[in-house]
């Protein structure tokens, strides 16, 4: 038994020793892990490049379905895939996970109809929980503070690819169709799996227990329909039916799960153990990736408006997309890196404040960005410095706070978070930009207040996230660091 000051959990320990420093072979599991990644920008973010062209092939006007289906299965999958990886394994829950992906992606290339589609896209949503499990993996394989810098690369690698990602879809797109999109995944997740089965070590940890699939589904299932109010109700109205029964259902799912998760001897996530350090955590990351991620939505609304058309913002001019969304991604790798190394010597609470100060500085700026093309693309770097930052930081912050064991749950949350701060802002960001429409020559268009609406909104985010981050930071003794409990720990070795 091992006492791991958060509960005592037997484990099985595994044979060989973890990097301490850079060799080809974690360099080669590095690069596996980039591209299981790669793999879930196809699933989340390749789809909306050929939008358009779904929605007319099913002959509907749903894009808030198409759009967040992944990341709301990707917030439903997660805590089941992150206990599972505990009990499991890391490395086979993530090779189920590929598989479930690629299963996702052929039924979206052959749906008949837009819920078969809907179906595939949910099934292809495991993926999103990817993107932790390679990160437990990296907690497993790695000493600490190399972990720290791996997680940073991993986590942000992928972006580099996305400055050609978006050109390489769209010529495939025309040539071959938008299910050329799914075809690109399918293959994708198919690689990344053979590659993961025979270079990524196995776990180091592996924790007997049951999984708690019962309490799984309400967890999964209830924050997937809350998320999903939230991304239909700014559609088709707060207080419509179908959005009522999804916040009601959703609602009644996670207090029964709460409940129950209470009495289990084995939740799927042991809402018990959750110490102050960790919610913290989580609150900040929720705030932060989630102004984030409105803001890009945002830059797409005014590369889209000519300041000639004078309605008070816009930076349409040739090259602004490429500049906006294309260099930025820059940002994202060095953000990451820059985290995970600094994490090291600095602690990664005080990086994820740090990254919150970079994305409130981002943001405010574009209260002037709207309309100047140069600024907005400053803007636009600076808030992808935060990205990359905010989940390298938030997943190392949450690994120091948990014992091994409990990797994959801890990781698992974090992702859940990312997802929901995704969905709720961006779609309450939405709702604001229409409530403040304009009519021009008999066109509705966003509005100056919309759009300044727009970024109040997210500046208030990222502020929300300051205060629970200079909190984080005084409960840390005001240091990164989480201070370490006067209990030994056994250290753990790598699987032969």
């Amino acid at each position: 038994m091992q006492n791991s000051g958060i509960g005592s959990t037997s484990t099985e320990l595994l044979g060989s020793t973890p990097h301490t420093r850079w060799n080809r072979r974690l360099i080669g599991q590095v690069a596996i892990l980039i591209l299981v990644n790669t793999m879930v920008d196809t699933v989340v973010t390749a789809p909306l490049l050929v939008l358009p062209e779904m929605l007319d092939h099913f002959g509907t006007d749903q894009s808030a379905w198409i759009d967040a289906s992944s990341l709301l299965a990707g917030a439903m999958w997660a805590p089941l895939l992150g206990k599972g990886a505990d009990i499991h394994g890391k490395r086979r829950v993530l090779i189920m996970t590929l598989i479930t992906a690629l299963v996702g992606a052929l039924v979206c290339l052959v749906a008949p109809s837009l819920w078969v589609f809907i179906l595939g896209r949910l099934l292809q949503g495991a993926a999103v929980g990817a993107v932790f499990l390679t990160v437990a993996l990296i907690r497993d394989m790695c000493a600490p503070d190399m972990a720290m810098i791996a997680t940073g690369i991993v986590t942000s690698g992928s972006a580099l690819l996305s400055i050609v990602m978006p050109s390489l879809f769209e010529i495939t797109a025309a040539e071959f169709g938008w299910r050329s999109v799914f075809v690109a995944s399918a293959v994708f997740a198919a690689i990344a799996g053979v590659l993961v089965r025979g270079l990524v070590p196995p776990s180091t940890l592996k924790t007997p227990g049951r999984l708690d699939i019962a309490g799984a589904v309400l967890l999964g299932g209830g924050l997937a329909a809350v998320l999903s109010y939230v991304s239909l109700g700014s559609e088709f109205g707060w207080f419509a039916v179908g959005p009522l029964v999804l916040l009601v259902g959703g609602a009644a799912a996670l207090a029964r799960w709460f409940l129950v998760a209470s009495r289990v001897p084995e939740p799927v996530i042991d809402i018990r153990s959750l110490g102050r350090p960790l919610v913290l955590t989580l609150l900040v990351v929720a705030f932060g990736t989630g102004a984030y991620q409105s803001m890009l939505t945002l830059f797409g609304v005014i590369a889209k408006v000519s300041p000639d058309q004078q309605l008070g913002y816009g930076v349409a001019a040739p090259g602004a997309l490429a500049m906006l969304y294309g260099i930025p991604a820059i940002g994202i790798v060095l953000g990451g890196t820059l985290a995970g190394a600094l994490g090291t010597r600095l602690g990664p609470a005080a990086t994820l404040a740090g990254g919150i100060a970079l994305g409130t500085v981002g943001t405010v700026g574009m209260f002037f960005g709207d309309s100047l093309l140069p600024l907005a693309v400053v803007c636009s770097f600076l808030l992808s410095l935060t990205a990359g930052t905010l989940v390298t930081s938030g997943f190392n912050m949450a690994a120091t706070l948990a014992p091994p064991e409990r990797q994959g749950v801890v990781s698992s949350m974090v992702m859940v978070m990312v997802a929901a701060g995704a969905v709720i802002l961006k779609f309450v960001g939405s709702a604001v930009l229409q409530s403040t429409n304009t009519v021009v020559d008999g066109k509705t268009l966003n509005s100056a207040v919309g759009v300044q609406g727009y970024i109040a909104m997210a500046t208030t985010a990222f502020l929300a996230a300051a205060v629970v981050a200079v909190v984080l930071l005084r409960t840390q003794g005001g240091r990164g660091r989480p201070r370490r409990r006067s209990t030994s720990r056994t250290p753990s070795v790598l699987e032969s």
